[in-house]
């Protein structure tokens, strides 16, 4: 899951505000093309017209793009949704912050006051209100154009293991109709001028409201590995390991380690770099870099394949560094399938839904139980 990698707007992004956007197609005009072979032997500018990456009359992998069904563009909606669950509403967002009530519970369970309650970029915030935190000890409290509740805090004032108890209590909170689809640890190091968020982030999702592919995988015997934040985006449910990576680096070396590995099952690994360091702060030089990176260390990973290996690349939404928006953008995402035994240059089209990814790993491993999607399973096997 390349985090944000969104590949343009869906039909229904001007409810979003998100027209125009098209993270991989307008970052690579920015920076005047993309050096990304491996990705291009699979075929990712059959998907788009990608500036730098050349369209293949057979790329070695199937390919197509694939919209999303539920309302929102958050990761966890984005990740639930591959997974076989179809959200019927959004997550809450709060504009013009949280309900006094809740702010009102949340500082009695902590036993102190906080700062702001209104939505604001996370570097930006840090740098207006550090001061006041540390001479205060007051927890930043902010929010997006995304269901989230997010706190930050200088390590030096309150330990990373203080925040985390933090989020938790707040995650009690923010239930039913202000059930925000994440809580969010949100540390940071430095002095005035030059604070910086560090790698400690960890998020709190809701549990998923149904069963999903990993749940049915993990019921049936089959291992399920998450690797980045897999672990918090589910809640923990339907992994039967979880390695929390904090960047891209740590992420890759997670993944060709566990391929190594004799495990029957899935790996699902997010890698968090594009949407937490470069999507949100419009650094579209970094963002071209840090896919660039990944197409190198995707190398790693084809020569790992075993023969009966499967391989999928997509993402959960897009967010475009190259608009005036810091926040995600409601797009479709890439669909590259690989494997030695799968079929090469199939073109699987524009998907409906999400969920025909979690469809397809339940043929492919032969279990029941999901209800949403269309499996592409007969498409792409020999």
């Amino acid at each position: 899951m390349l985090d944000s990698c969104g590949i343009g707007e869906l039909p229904d992004a001007f409810k979003y505000g998100d027209q125009g956007s098209n993270t991989i197609v307008n970052t690579a005009k920015k920076v005047g093309g993309l050096k990304l072979p491996n990705l291009e032997k699979l075929g990712l500018g059959n998907i788009n017209d990608i500036p730098g990456v050349a369209h293949q009359n057979k790329s070695l992998a199937s390919f197509g793009k694939m919209a999303e069904v539920s309302p929102g563009k958050d990761s966890t909606t984005g990740h639930w949704e591959i997974a076989g669950l179809i959200l019927d509403k959004p997550f809450p967002v709060y504009s013009d912050g949280f309900p006094e009530e809740i702010i009102d519970e949340f500082e009695k369970v902590i036993g102190r006051k906080i700062l702001w309650n209104k939505p604001a970029s996370g570097t930006e915030i840090i740098e207006k209100l550090g001061d006041e935190h540390i001479k205060t000890g007051k927890p930043i409290v902010y929010t997006s154009a995304d269901s989230v509740f997010q706190i930050a805090t200088h390590q030096d004032v309150i330990p990373v293991e203080k925040l985390y108890d933090m989020c938790e209590k707040a995650r009690k909170i923010l239930q039913g109709e202000h059930g925000v689809g994440r809580v969010i640890a949100r540390p940071f190091m430095g002095a005035p001028g030059s604070f910086k968020r560090t790698e400690k982030r960890k998020d709190y999702s809701l549990p998923p409201p149904g069963k999903t592919i990993l749940d049915i995988l993990k019921e049936n015997g089959y291992e399920v590995v998450g690797i980045g934040k897999i672990g918090q985006l589910f809640a923990g449910k339907g992994l039967t390991q979880s390695f929390h990576t904090r960047n891209n680096t740590k992420g890759m070396d997670k993944l060709t380690e566990a391929m190594q590995k004799e495990i029957k099952g899935l790996i699902f690994i997010n890698l968090i770099d594009f949407d937490m360091l470069w999507g949100h702060r419009n650094n579209y030089r970094d963002f071209a870099r840090g896919l660039e990176d990944f197409d190198l260390r995707l190398s790693e990973v084809l020569n790992l394949l075993y023969e009966d290996d499967i391989l999928i690349i997509t993402a959960d939404h897009g967010c475009d560094p190259t608009t005036p928006s810091t926040d995600h953008s409601r797009e479709y995402v890439p669909l590259l399938v690989y494997g030695k035994n799968i079929r090469n240059g199939i073109d699987l089209g524009t998907r409906k839904c999400f969920c025909d990814v979690a469809k397809t790993l339940g043929e492919v491993f032969k279990v029941k139980g999901l209800k949403n999607g269309k499996s592409f399973w007969k498409e792409i096997r020999r």
